[in-house]
């Protein structure tokens, strides 16, 4: 059998981490999320240090205390 040596290039996959074709489909996700989840919970989406991110969140009182009672974003997510 070969031994084949796999080296990662850090700075590409950085790159990809951060570019905007990740960006799309990590907002395609959260969106997917925040649709499963119902009313009052809102999106958002962000480039940091080492990559993009998403975060889904209850925006109303109601959502909140929905989430809180029935664990909702975590069902949607599952």
């Amino acid at each position: 059998m070969a031994k084949n040596k796999f080296v990662l290039n850090h700075g590409g996959v950085g790159e990809l981490l951060k570019s905007a074709a990740m960006q799309s489909i990590v907002e395609e996700h959260a969106s997917e999320i925040r649709k499963s989840a119902g009313d009052g919970y809102a999106q958002d989406t962000y480039v940091g240090k080492s990559r993009v991110n998403a975060s889904v969140y209850a925006d109303s009182y109601k959502a909140r205390k929905d989430n809180l009672k029935n664990n909702t974003l975590l069902k949607a997510v599952q």
